[in-house]
């Protein structure tokens, strides 16, 4: 019995192992597609004349409790959130690659939950408001940054387990 059991956690550590191995590669691979969201997000505001956006700045302000004292400050704040969110946003894209779902349908999957978390978070804490209430153009080009974060996570991800 005590041998059965011993195999049985071997199995459960290889199990887990195999888990944070998956978590590890989606977060490399979410820091990846954050550097693609990030060269697509600065290319479209200097096409479109706009500033880059405090929005994930003013969202973690809200929910951490912490506020940056200026606008250097600010955009300190901003890219480590925009680094970090999106890096860890990959752990999603890691897991679903470990339970056997891959491809065009993980990647869908992986987009639904971050623009969609977004959706949610954003007018949640007052940093942004509800995409219903967006210009039909703005909708679309943020729509478009968030495929772009997907498709390179999952790109990413997909020769992260190859090697």
């Amino acid at each position: 019995m005590g041998r059965r059991r011993g195999v049985r956690e071997r199995e459960v550590a290889l199990h887990l192992g195999g888990l944070a191995a998956a978590v590890g590669r989606g977060m490399a691979a979410g820091l990846a597609g954050t550097a693609a969201m990030t060269v697509s997000s600065t290319l479209e505001a200097r096409l479109r004349g706009r500033e880059a956006s405090t929005t994930p700045a003013r969202a973690a302000s809200k929910v951490l409790g912490v506020a940056p004292v200026d606008e250097q400050g600010e955009r300190r704040f901003n890219n480590l959130v925009h680094w970090g969110y999106g890096t860890a946003w990959g752990a999603v894209r890691g897991v679903l690659g470990a339970t056997g779902v891959d491809g065009v349908p993980a990647t869908l999957a992986h987009l639904g939950a971050v623009w969609g978390g977004e959706q949610i978070v954003l007018p949640a804490t007052g940093a942004g408001s509800p995409a219903t209430q967006w210009d039909s153009t703005e909708v679309v080009i943020d729509l478009w940054h968030h495929v772009v974060y997907a498709a390179a996570t999952s790109i990413a991800n997909g020769w992260l387990e190859r090697r």
